[in-house]
């Protein structure tokens, strides 16, 4: 396994930079930026790039309603390029909740957008003539719309790679069947690995089943917050407020992706109860209701055997990037502990 850690830009750009390089130096190999309602991931990934020299770049993730399939392609192709061919373009579905609620846009057919975003992704890097005729996406645009003046095109730039690797973050069992079969990554929230055979595996083989050879192996990246000692157990509750959010207040009572998930590994009656106390206002109580196991199971906090044991746990499911972040008092020198661990 590789060592990642995600990343958000602090309120000082010069300490940022410094904490970027020191992850780096400490054996960090993947930084992670992403975006919900926040500041934009991209800035602060080109940020990333110049001062950096050696990890990779990705985006976990640019929510693909929020952009065309084509600027999704620019981006990566100029962030490729700033970065001397470090960038990974992580895109994912994100929610109702945010795209339509803050980006005003409708959440439609995830499934199919994602699918016609990566093809239009790699056609733009070879620098196809762009004709896209697709369900969701028509480029040019179809006829009967707009000026009627679009004209396929192809992208002006040559990249510095035409293979840029594309990891989507998927959680159903169709959208995981799918990035296993046309994806470089998956990027898993709520990764829990000793139930993420019973939870995904029938979907990982589906799609790998049907996975062109020249894409490679499927890179499956999770983790979790990390600090190493034998008077850290307490930093996990710090994750519950945060898991009480995604289990119960994220989406609407019958359609909150992170609770079915919570649901499906195993807990459907804290699902509903967490549900219930945090849409009811008392979200203290939905945080007390998140199960110890699942707090424990995708945390590497603890003393040195219980970390050791999560990373294997991670690796035998089958984590190829370990992603980190650090949250006790021995942050760096915890990073540098496991990079030796992982060799």
């Amino acid at each position: 396994m590789k060592l990642g850690a995600v990343v958000g830009m602090r309120d000082d750009p010069a300490a940022f930079g410094k904490h970027l390089r020191k992850l780096e130096d400490a054996g960090v190999e993947y930084l992670w930026a992403g975006e919900a309602y926040t500041a934009d991931a991209v800035s602060t990934m080109g940020f990333i790039a110049a001062v950096t020299s050696r990890a990779q770049i990705g985006s976990a993730i640019l929510p693909l309603y929020t952009r065309t399939p084509t600027l999704l392609a620019m981006t990566a192709v100029g962030l490729d390029r700033l970065s001397g061919g470090r960038f990974i373009l992580g895109i994912g579905a994100s929610g109702p909740q945010v795209v339509e609620g803050f980006h005003g846009v409708p959440y439609d057919a995830p499934l199919a957008r994602t699918a016609e975003i990566i093809e239009i992704c790699r056609s733009v890097w070879r620098r196809d003539t762009l004709v896209h005729p697709g369900a969701k996406y028509q480029i040019p645009l179809a006829e009967g719309q707009g000026t009627g003046l679009g004209k396929p095109l192809k992208l002006i730039t040559h990249p510095v790679r035409d293979q840029i690797p594309i990891y989507v973050a998927s959680l159903g069992p169709k959208n995981v069947e799918l990035t296993a079969a046309v994806a470089d990554g998956w990027l898993p929230l709520h990764y829990w690995p000793d139930r993420a055979a019973d939870v995904w595996g029938a979907s990982l083989r589906a799609g790998l089943a049907r996975r062109d050879a020249p894409l490679g192996p499927l890179e499956i990246v999770a983790g979790g917050p990390l600090a190493i000692g034998d008077d850290v157990e307490h930093l996990r509750e710090r994750a519950r407020p945060m898991l009480a959010m995604y289990f119960g207040g994220m989406g609407a009572r019958d359609q909150n992706f992170y609770n079915d998930l919570l649901k499906r590994y195993g807990f459907e009656r804290e699902a509903k109860q967490i549900q219930d106390a945090y849409l009811g206002g008392d979200r203290k109580a939905a945080a007390a209701m998140v199960p110890a196991d699942l707090v424990a199971g995708m945390s590497l906090v603890g003393p040195e055997g219980f970390v050791r044991d999560r990373i294997e746990a991670y690796r035998a499911s089958g984590v190829t990037v370990l992603n980190v972040e650090p949250v006790g008092p021995n942050g760096l020198r915890d990073v540098e502990t496991l990079a030796g661990w992982l060799g």
